[in-house]
């Protein structure tokens, strides 16, 4: 079926066409530009510093953002990925023919080049005096921008880009008309750049790890499942790169890192998408208190290369991200929190009995580890506002973590929340292959087959493990949390570009 044209886009094919006729080519190819917007003032204001008597002539580009006909002379604006700046189109410069072409068949939103010299406009604003000019691409679709636009004799006003379901179904309206969105998304660079530079600095390797996997592991989560049709076998999204990334301390290397997309079949809500960019590192012959002065070492530093400041201002609260933060026991922010000592609780009856006592859920099927993450979850991860280290985790809901020396049921795991979220996940990583692989057979015996916290056994990351690991630490962290944190969104999907939604109901 053919697309139905709005009142708007009609008009502006009906433009479209005349342009054609006259020989303009609406979408050329070739372009030139000689200066950005902010080259082109900066040029023309180091000149005027120096009392230069030479014009300076400029050749820019951009999408056209205002339009002010009067009369004679018409003002515009154009904005590339740099910036703003003015054009100012006289009949005298350019011809009385090419300036009604210029008001009457272009339009906001169209994509122009520009030529001329720079000059200073009674209001002091830099400003392009336009000698030659031509469209570079012709708009259909208006910019849901607040303008107002005269057609067939009457004002149309454009509506403002604002409903958040819009704006992320489609995201590259809501970046042309939202100048603050684009901000985000330029410092969402800057924090993946500032964590390459932490790691690289720091003597980590940086490499690439199966996305496709036929084992999936190292997180506690559902997979995505897909079919290879030549090999004949199912393959996985990967839901961690931790599995494969500790294969190559094996190998040899000692610090590795990526940078990269996970995937997990999971709920959707302010924190939780789920293709998701991670920061994965493991540290050979450190342990979880080494990666922690790491982690805040690495979180200070991120703030600093992107804000300038370690004080972050998030959704109405002062974050102070300079090291140390504070290291709390998971078992004394419980007593504290709930009253409850898990560790008078050694299995998981007792502890859902003294759950039930304070009148908390506690589901008679959850292992004693599922039962203390709830009580994180409920209790400890709401109210942890400043960045907070917890640590000391149950072993049964960490099978990849060492025990602690003194007490086997606990493991050397630390969790870091701030804001009311958690920010990474670490610890001091398993390397003993044979209590490895009775992790594995556990979580097989204790789990149901579709319960996300059951680890699948990998039979070559033992065969991995028993050529020997050496003791290492690692760390786990959502990049697009960081990122939440430091442009002060509160929804993981105002920092993915392209975020999952539901199909839209017709």
């Amino acid at each position: 079926m053919a697309r139905e044209y709005s009142k708007l886009e009609q008009t502006r094919l009906e433009k479209l066409a005349r342009l054609q006729e006259q020989g303009v080519d609406p979408y050329p190819g070739k372009v030139e530009r000689t200066h950005t917007s902010l080259e082109a003032v900066a040029a023309f204001e180091k000149a005027e510093a120096a009392g230069a008597d030479e014009p300076i002539t400029a050749t820019v580009v951009g999408r056209l953002r205002s339009m002010r006909p009067m009369g004679k002379i018409t003002f515009a604006h154009i904005e590339d990925g740099f910036g703003r700046l003015q054009l100012f189109l006289r009949a005298n410069d350019i011809g009385q023919q090419q300036l009604d072409l210029f008001n009457h068949e272009f339009d906001l939103g169209d994509f122009v080049q520009a030529s001329g010299e720079m000059f200073r406009t009674r209001t002091q604003e830099a400003t392009l005096r336009v000698s030659e000019f031509r469209l570079l691409t012709k708009a259909i679709t208006p910019l849901p921008a607040a303008k107002d636009e005269l057609v067939d004799g009457e004002v149309v006003r454009h509506a403002t880009l604002e409903d958040p379901e819009t704006r992320y179904r489609q995201r590259y309206a809501d970046l042309a008309v939202n100048p603050e969105v684009r901000d985000i998304f330029i410092k969402r660079a800057g924090v993946v750049s500032a964590l390459r530079a932490f790691m690289d600095s720091n003597g980590f390797l940086e490499v690439e790890t199966p996305i496709l996997q036929p084992i999936y592991g190292g997180a506690a989560a559902r997979p995505f499942v897909t079919y290879h049709n030549q090999l004949k076998q199912d393959l996985y999204l990967r839901i961690s790169f931790e599995l494969y990334l500790k294969r190559l301390l094996v190998g040899g290397y000692e610090r590795v890192y990526e940078i990269g997309r996970d995937f997990r079949n999971e709920g959707v809500d302010r924190s939780h998408n789920p293709e998701f960019t991670m920061l994965e590192f493991y540290w050979a012959y450190a342990d979880y208190e080494d990666v922690m002065r790491l982690t805040e070492e690495m979180v200070a530093y991120t703030a600093d290369q992107v804000l300038g400041t370690r004080i972050v201002a998030y959704q109405g609260q002062e974050l102070d991200l300079n090291p140390p933060w504070p290291r709390v026991k998971l078992r004394d922010a419980l007593l504290q929190k709930t009253g409850i000592d898990i560790d008078a609780h050694t299995d998981a009856e007792s502890l859902a009995g003294a759950m039930r006592e304070r009148d908390l859920e506690a589901d008679p099927k959850d292992t004693r580890g599922k039962l203390i993450d709830s009580l994180l979850s409920d209790f400890l991860e709401p109210n942890l506002i400043q960045p907070t280290f917890i640590y000391d985790y149950p072993r049964d809901i960490s099978p990849l973590t060492k025990s602690k020396p003194d007490d086997p049921q606990i493991v050397e795991r630390f969790e870091a929340f701030v804001a009311g979220m958690e920010l990474c996940n670490a610890f001091t990583e398993l390397n003993n292959p044979l209590d490895q692989e009775s992790r594995f057979l556990e979580m097989g015996r204790d789990y149901a087959d579709d319960d996300e916290e059951r680890h699948p056994m990998d039979e070559d990351y033992l065969r991995a493990m028993r050529y020997g690991m050496p003791p290492n630490g690692g760390f786990g962290m959502g990049v697009d949390r960081l990122t939440m944190l430091l442009t002060d969104t509160p929804n993981i999907r105002e920092v993915i570009l392209y975020p999952h939604l539901r199909e839209r109901e017709e």
